[in-house]
């Protein structure tokens, strides 16, 4: 390791847990800019493992509620979408029921900003 290249050390622990399910509501446009998104009344992230669930949780938002994915990470686990502020938040709670009573992962609390 040296000074101006930090190491990075990434774990991942066995179980089926969501671990983030957040709604940001209004965000400012130069957020969207920032994240490649565009312009939305609405964000939606999740981070699930195993990663690779964030397939079955991008199926499950798009087919409960009109939100298009942002973007998807079938090696973090990282899912954000976007659209309307009630669809993304219908849309994250189908995705915490699904995964959660339907394939027994732990699910998280639904937050918002």
């Amino acid at each position: 390791m040296t000074p101006d290249k930090p190491r990075v050390v990434q774990e991942y622990v066995p179980g089926k847990q969501v671990t983030l399910a957040h709604l940001i509501a209004n965000p400012k446009k130069e957020l969207c800019e920032k994240l490649g998104l565009a312009n939305s009344s609405a964000i939606g992230i999740l981070t699930i493992t195993p990663c690779e669930a964030a397939i079955i949780a991008a199926d499950v938002a798009t087919k409960t509620a009109n939100v298009q994915i942002g973007f998807m990470d079938r090696f973090t686990g990282s899912l954000v979408i976007t659209g309307p502020v009630s669809a993304i938040e219908a849309a994250l709670g189908q995705v915490i029921n699904v995964l959660s009573n339907g394939l027994g992962f732990t699910g998280a609390k639904l937050t918002r900003s």
